[in-house]
């Protein structure tokens, strides 16, 4: 298999992964970034969202997940990258051109604003793919419509502004690699109650369209 699981295995394992005690495990990657941001908020939120979508969706992902830097040869070896925080990040040359070529190889990347992100994603996006722009995606596109349904795109978790939640992909040869919450608190409705206290219907919520873009990974 190449270095990266692609479509192709991971739509496989969505299929079989509940038939076969033996298929292995996928990891979701948390993002270790540099710049001084808080990468590592929200602990509990990917092992949460495993868990979920190993129950909902018949998937087979480990639950403990994998930290994985901007730079390393190791970012090949994730279908799917997560990043959060409330505070800055700062890429390399080397940093930029890595994610790069780990994006074009069929990598997918989600950026969720735990309040604080938005100044510092743009510009790195830009000096990963100078010759692309996040556009916002309408609310009928497919990463709303997976096996749960969000007619008006995110749900809202925390407020922070009175702005109204936000997704945006980065598209690259007809390809979303890159899909950015913002306004949205996604990851923190992931996390155990306790951290947040939120609703129960927030957190399903946050869940479910997190169970959605997994789900978007395995299939386009």
């Amino acid at each position: 298999m190449n270095r990266i699981f692609c479509s192709i295995a991971m739509v496989i394992m969505l299929v079989f992964a509940s038939s076969f005690s033996y298929a292995p495990k996928l990891k979701l990657g948390l993002l270790k970034y540099n710049g001084g941001g808080d990468w590592y908020a929200n602990p509990t939120a990917l092992p949460n969202l495993a868990g979920f979508c190993n129950k909902e969706l018949g998937m087979n992902l480990d639950p403990e997940g994998g930290v994985v830097e901007v730079g390393s040869p190791e970012l090949f070896n994730y279908a799917f990258i997560h990043t959060t925080g409330h505070g800055n990040i700062t890429l390399s040359d080397q940093e930029a051109k890595n994610m790069r070529q780990y994006l074009l190889s069929g990598g997918f990347w989600h950026i969720d604003d735990n309040y604080g992100l938005d100044p510092f994603v743009r510009p790195a996006l830009k000096k990963i793919f100078p010759e692309a722009s996040l556009v916002e995606l309408p609310f009928n596109h497919p990463i709303y419509h997976q096996k749960y349904q969000f007619n008006n795109g995110l749900p809202k978790i925390h407020e922070h502004d009175s702005k109204p939640p936000k997704g945006y992909g980065l598209i690259v040869e007809g390809r979303v690699v890159v899909f950015y919450t913002y306004e949205c608190d996604l990851g923190d409705g992931w996390e155990d109650y306790v951290v947040h206290k939120d609703p129960a219907e927030k957190h399903i919520a946050a869940l479910q369209m997190g169970a959605n873009i997994i789900q978007y990974c395995c299939t386009h």
